[in-house]
């Protein structure tokens, strides 16, 4: 039985160095992609798929942000203020668990944009949520599939969809290596007994590695990672090409 996920959660709290100079003066979430701000392709591919609410936390010109959100209903936005204090990504969570849902919600980066090819990015995760199996579902793409990225990639996937990391189980060279899109689907446990701090996402992954309980699904579109000004560049031209059929 497929899920329903109404809650989403929207990281845009980062300071966007590696950006710089088009963030110097606004936060990376409002750099234009084909004129279309990074933020507004999560929202509207969450608004599309039905999720409801989203919280979304802000830092690094936060005012930019939280204008520019104001007059949005669909999905109804959340601000999980950070000025005083950075979280990074695992800590951002911690800070708004009270009012994520009780069961599985999404969670998403604004430093990539998605185009899909068959099934939306959100139904690909959703429709392999197995509760029972999982404290998170992470959206996965092959290296050949990815624009503005470099690095040889981020986990190793065995036939049961359970991820790990490279260098623990994997010598050089040996298997497929597949890079996280940033979009994900995590369960509340995973953030249980755990105390308010700066801390990333990755350590909670690292509880559910241990436990056999973080899984991942290959997407079977583009992902184009907008993390600095060529990467923006690779994505303008594979959207234009694409007839800018992208929402994440």
């Amino acid at each position: 039985m497929t899920v329903r996920i109404e809650t989403a959660m929207v990281l845009a709290a980062g300071l966007g160095k590696r950006m710089r100079p088009l963030t110097d003066n606004m936060p990376k979430p409002m750099v234009p992609v084909c004129g279309k701000p990074l933020i507004d392709y999560a929202l509207d591919r969450f608004a599309g798929e039905g999720v409801g609410s989203a919280i979304v936390n802000v830092h690094y010109f936060a005012e930019q942000i939280e204008a520019h959100l104001a007059a949005r209903t669909e999905p109804s936005i959340t601000i999980s203020d950070e000025r005083g204090e950075l979280l990074e990504t695992g800590g951002a969570l911690l800070k708004v668990r009270e009012n994520l849902a009780d069961g599985p919600f999404f969670c998403t980066n604004t430093d990539a944009i998605l185009l899909d090819e068959s099934t939306g990015a959100c139904a690909q995760l959703r429709d392999q949520w197995q509760d029972e199996r999982m404290d998170a579902l992470l959206l996965l793409c092959p290296r050949n599939r990815a624009t503005g990225y470099d690095a040889r990639g981020d986990f190793v996937m065995d036939p049961s969809g359970r991820l790990g990391w490279p260098q623990k189980q994997y010598d050089a060279g040996q298997g497929n290596l597949y890079v996280f899109t940033g979009l994900q689907i995590i369960h509340p446990r995973l953030l249980e007994e755990e105390p308010l701090r700066r801390v990333s996402t990755k350590d909670f992954w690292e509880k559910a590695v241990e436990k056999g309980r973080l899984h991942g699904v290959i997407y079977d579109g583009w992902w184009m990672h907008v993390g600095d000004p060529d990467g923006l560049a690779e994505a303008e031209a594979l959207l234009e090409k694409s007839e800018g059929h992208a929402l994440i």
